[in-house]
């Protein structure tokens, strides 16, 4: 993968005007406290993305949506100074994030006093990791990206899920980005506009692939589009010509991966293109990344089709727009280089810091406040947090990519069923 440089991101920021802790550095600072929202203190808010593998453009990017958020609100939440702490949850063995690593992150946050928010995992399978470690904390965790559905609703969940992920019985996460019984409906109703009549069904025997490929087989069935099959595909394959001469004989006329690009995505999309030219090819936003458009060849492109929870700035309401002016001046990247995950990372750090502006100090106040946020005017659009912690946005975007970019092409307006 062609990765860009994540340096300047995770280490100390002078220019930012607030303090950003370098990753992986000591920061269990005891300049706050757990309880007494009163009064100004120095509070820590941890990121825990994977800053290694595939998926490190992606972080980069979502990063420096949670610093533009904070240094806009002058590195204040309220009356409470915010030291900002990045953490890698990933490892160079394992290219990706690493189960290990992120139980160490989730820890490091919970067991540090001046701790009152955590912002992650970017993936669905490092949540259900990390959850239960803050939850039994009364620590708020908001994922920027997190889509699967049993980390916070019964609906389409495997067994145990969501109750297993709280210990304490109270719940302390929530997500900005709609879950996949929503984005299940939008991939369906993107076939069905494409004609699809026979779908297979992969997923990549992680959390989020797993969730996410069950939410769109079943949605696909509602419209009336034929599940020929399901399977897994193992991310650390060689190739998937067997795989996709398996599907070819099933006659499927498309294929949805649900999935993330780490788990060797674009040499899947390039085996089942090879063997299905026709075949079209529908990817959840877990592969509908910056990286993902450079790598596939303009052939398998021209059959690929992706979604994301975001549209592009004019189809967005005006603080959206505007976050995408300030975002380009911030760190001089173009709006078509910047990963659709940025302005999550944007938001979820907003409503946690308003959450916090609210709460103070006390870890529970905060959840409390997170949990009561109603009508937010937000770049994302308006939204409410239910009472499972999910966001009330259902729009997704159509993407295509074109030239080795991800082009916007259309709204979709999923429904998921309730």
């Amino acid at each position: 993968m062609k990765i860009r440089g994540v340096a300047a991101i995770s280490c100390l920021t002078a220019a930012m005007g607030f303090v950003v802790a370098a990753c992986g550095s000591d920061n269990s600072s005891s300049g706050g406290s757990q309880s007494g929202g009163g009064g100004s203190k120095s509070l820590t808010v941890y990121s825990s993305l994977p800053l290694q593998g595939a998926s490190r453009p992606q972080s980069e990017d979502v990063i420096k949506g949670e610093k533009l958020a904070l240094k806009q609100k002058g590195g204040k939440c309220g009356a409470n100074t915010i030291k900002y702490v990045s953490l890698d949850d990933s490892t160079a063995a394992a290219g990706k994030w690493e189960a290990g690593q992120t139980s160490a992150n989730a820890r490091k946050a919970a067991q540090d006093k001046s701790a009152i928010a955590y912002l992650g995992e970017f993936n669905s399978g490092a949540s259900s990791i990390s959850i239960p470690i803050t939850n039994e904390a009364g620590l708020l965790q908001v994922s920027p990206s997190n889509t699967a559905v049993g980390l916070t609703k019964k609906l389409g969940a495997e067994p145990g899920e969501p109750e297993k992920y709280y210990p304490s019985g109270e719940r302390n996460y929530g997500r900005v980005v709609p879950a996949d019984f929503i984005q299940g409906a939008a991939q369906a109703q993107l076939m069905k506009d494409e004609g699809v009549k026979s779908l297979y069904v992969l997923d990549d025997a992680e959390v989020y692939g797993k969730g996410v490929a069950k939410n769109t087989a079943a949605s696909a069935q509602k419209q009336g589009i034929k599940v020929a099959g399901t399977d897994s595909w193992d991310g650390k394959a060689a190739n998937y010509r067997a795989l996709a001469s398996k599907i070819k004989a099933t006659g499927a006329d498309a294929v949805f991966t649900g999935g993330i690009i780490d788990n060797n995505a674009p040499q899947l999309y390039k085996d089942l293109n090879a063997a299905l030219p026709t075949g079209k090819l529908f990817g959840p936003d877990g592969v509908a990344t910056v990286d993902m458009a450079k790598e596939i060849p303009a052939k398998v492109a021209k059959q690929t089709f992706l979604t994301v929870a975001t549209v592009p700035p004019n189809e967005l309401p005006p603080a959206g727009q505007k976050f995408y002016k300030d975002y380009e001046a911030e760190y001089g990247e173009a709006q078509n280089e910047i990963d659709p995950y940025a302005i999550f990372g944007y938001e979820a750090m907003g409503v946690v810091c308003d959450a916090i502006a609210k709460g103070g100090s006390d870890r529970k106040a905060v959840i409390d406040a997170f949990f009561a946020t109603k009508g937010r005017q937000s770049p994302l659009g308006t939204y409410d947090i239910d009472k499972d912690g999910d966001t009330t946005l259902t729009n997704y975007g159509g993407y295509k990519v074109v030239g080795g970019k991800l082009v916007f092409d259309k709204v979709i307006k999923a429904q998921g069923t309730t």
